[in-house]
């Protein structure tokens, strides 16, 4: 565990402004900006996901953006082994962490630890996402009832990602991600140690923010930048191409949709998805406090200030 005094932790919806807060706490504290945002790992993605652009990586140290191909998985675990390597370069640098995100699993993983899953070998993540893509959902999801049970009662038979997942485990290890789940992995920061902080906002001030968002995005060339994933011709399956406004654009430019419906539908989907962040934190990590993002600084600078 990495025992800082001084770490600070900033969650939120999609557009609730946790990156230019983010930005103004590590410049005050000299900190180096930590990314725990399972989508804007991916460096195919930085307009469609507002990742920081290269003038704030220029003004602030940031680790864990645009490093991943679009064509991995990327996991959890993963996350998990690169964010001890990022706290470790950290602290030698003598900088405060201030890790910003919307990805719930990262901060839990974070703050309680997390299953010891070992890695899995790329041949059994082709195998299992190419009968995905044949046999569906459902048939994977009958298999894995058979293998963990366990955990295909806590997941529906059309939760692709998740039967995936679970069945990769138990084929890679001969053991069902439900008895990994009992062998965990240690906190990485001791929550208690940590200034933390969940930015709220109003619900029509956060549809506006999306709907701006979106449209500054495509503004910024999302469209051509999601041209190029396209033409990569990736599994669909893969997390990159299920991030926010991609498999709209998508439609799009195959002539399915116009833009102003693919826009319609991507905004409806992070509409969403905000709402479903907002009901994870709240029932995932209690004791997180809620704040606006104009009382946020202030909340933060008082835990700061507790902790020392």
């Amino acid at each position: 565990m990495h025992n800082s005094s001084r770490a600070v932790l900033i969650a939120g919806p999609t557009a609730s402004g946790k990156s230019a807060l983010a930005l103004d706490v590590a410049a005050n504290l000299d900190g180096t900006i930590i990314n725990a945002d399972s989508m804007q790992v991916y460096r195919d993605l930085r307009v469609i996901t507002a990742r920081p652009g290269p003038g704030d990586e220029a003004r602030l140290p940031h680790r864990l953006y645009g490093f991943v191909d679009a064509e991995e998985n990327y996991s959890v675990g993963r996350w998990y082994r690169d964010v001890e390597d990022a706290l470790r370069e950290t602290a030698a640098r003598k900088q405060i962490p201030v890790i910003v995100g919307g990805t719930g699993l990262y901060f839990k993983a974070l703050t309680a630890g997390l299953a010891a899953v070992p890695p899995i070998p790329q041949e059994i993540r082709d195998q299992v996402r190419g009968r995905l893509k044949l046999e569906g959902a459902r048939a994977l999801h009958g298999e894995l009832a058979q293998l963990d049970p366990a955990t295909a009662q806590r997941v529906t038979a059309n939760d692709r990602s998740r039967i995936s997942r679970a069945l990769e485990v138990v084929l890679a290890t001969g053991r069902p991600l439900s008895d990994w789940h009992q062998e965990g992995l240690p906190p990485l920061i001791d929550a208690k140690r940590t200034a933390k902080i969940f930015i709220t906002c109003e619900r029509q001030e956060l549809v506006r923010r999306i709907e701006a968002r979106f449209a500054a995005m495509l503004a910024a060339g999302a469209l051509e930048e999601v041209r190029r994933l396209a033409a990569r011709e990736l599994d669909p399956s893969l997390p990159a191409m299920k991030a926010h406004g991609v498999p709209w654009l998508i439609r799009h430019l195959a002539g399915e949709l116009s833009l102003d419906e693919a826009t319609a539908g991507a905004v409806m989907d992070t509409r969403r998805y905000a709402k479903r962040q907002l009901t994870w934190f709240r029932n995932q990590l209690k004791d997180w406090p809620w704040e606006t993002s104009k009382n946020a600084v202030s909340a933060l600078k008082t835990q700061l200030r507790d902790l020392n």
